[in-house]
């Protein structure tokens, strides 16, 4: 006999789907054949094994530009970014970055429109902007920037008459401010003690979780017509109930999953109901992304979240298979991240179409079909 929750889960499905009994799922049979685009990698290395094996999964992606330390400096990343696109612009996209280098000194505005305009130019479809602005930036007196800052205005306002959305990644996952015993995900658990740079309950007397969020929201509410994509479930990871107050604040809002899958499966498996009926809610406001990232070897480099391997085309399509698996089928699978088995969301073809094709489709403004 199914539990009185059950029952109420295929309930408020059924109502929030129409009253049409829901779709069917697809099936793990059905991965590779259905276009699916990743909203969110990082190609730091012109490797056609990359577009191989994004092509034999059925997707296309788009590669993000960011002002990283432990990234190839900025000229590098763009030249990757134009020979990946060269060698397959229909399924290879990428998003350019601004500098904050020179960051409230006088022509800064005017050099960063000018940069943009060149990238879009070459076909950048978005523009990054990253956690290092609020968490680490500083203007030429010293100061800390955060996102809201009046100086970007005039950037952002280029960015609405050109059409061009915004990725923002502002601040870190909730976990960040949290001792490492408390953390809810082992992915966080490594990467933070792999940073401490970026581990900010070691600094307590950097801005908190709140700050920057309050920052970003304001930033947004400043620029309503700016398409804004908040990047890693707009470090909202923790609680879909949140982000869904977000997403009833700011209607030109969407975001995407990069890295953030096991802090939906902590979730899930707290209530599988609950966060199902988020998604298909919220399903014309989200996009699939990974954080898959692909950059030159460097026998020093830290923790990645999600962690490298060594081999980045057979990564790439593990992580793919398991991310389906969890979101379109109900299958469960273990998830080493969480340190429990995940069941999946069993998400109707519908949404499972919109969240990893039409809506990244949609929002970078890209024309036609994938092509092989």
């Amino acid at each position: 006999m199914r539990s009185l929750k059950t029952i109420m889960w295929l309930a408020t499905s059924a109502l929030l789907i129409g009253a049409a009994a829901p779709s069917p799922g697809y099936s793990e049979a059905d991965f590779a054949r259905v276009a699916k685009f990743d909203a969110h990698v990082h190609a730091n290395v012109n490797d056609p094994r990359f577009l191989d094996v994004a092509r034999r999964d059925g997707f296309e992606l788009l590669s993000i530009n960011v002002d990283y330390p432990d990234f190839p400096s900025l000229p590098l990343q763009a030249t990757v970014a134009h020979q990946m696109r060269a060698s397959n612009a229909r399924r290879f996209h990428f998003a350019t970055t601004l500098s904050m280098q020179g960051f409230g000194t006088p022509g800064w505005t005017e050099r960063t429109n000018r940069a943009l305009d060149d990238a879009f130019a070459r076909g950048a479809v978005a523009v990054k902007v990253w956690k290092n602005i609020g968490m680490v930036a500083t203007d030429a007196q010293g100061k800390r920037v955060f996102l809201d800052d009046p100086r970007f205005d005039r950037v952002m306002a280029h960015l609405e008459q050109r059409g061009v959305p915004l990725i923002a990644h502002q601040a870190e996952p909730k976990n960040c401010w949290l001792p490492l015993d408390q953390m809810t995900t082992e992915n966080d658990r490594s990467y933070f003690k792999e940073h401490p740079e970026y581990y900010m309950y070691l600094h307590p007397e950097e801005p908190r979780y709140e700050a920057l969020m309050a920052a970003r929201d304001r930033f947004v509410a400043r620029h309503p017509k700016l398409a804004f994509d908040g990047a890693h479930m707009a470090s909202l990871e923790w609680s879909v109930d949140e982000l869904a107050r977000f997403f009833d604040r700011y209607p030109n809002t969407v975001v995407d999953l990069a890295a953030r899958m096991s802090n939906l499966q902590v979730q899930s498996n707290a209530d599988i109901a609950k966060v199902r009926t988020f998604f298909v809610k919220y399903q014309d406001r989200i996009m699939y992304g990974t954080d898959l990232t692909d950059s030159p070897p460097d026998p020093a480099a830290r923790a990645q979240n999600p962690p490298a391997t060594g081999n980045f085309a057979k990564e790439a399509d593990q992580v793919w298979r398991a991310d389906w698996r969890y979101l379109a089928t109900p299958l469960s699978q273990r998830v080493d991240a969480i340190n429990a088995d995940a069941k999946g969301l069993n998400l109707p073809r519908t949404v499972i179409d919109k969240i990893y094709w039409k809506n990244a489709r949609r929002f970078f403004k890209l024309p036609g079909a994938p092509s092989s």
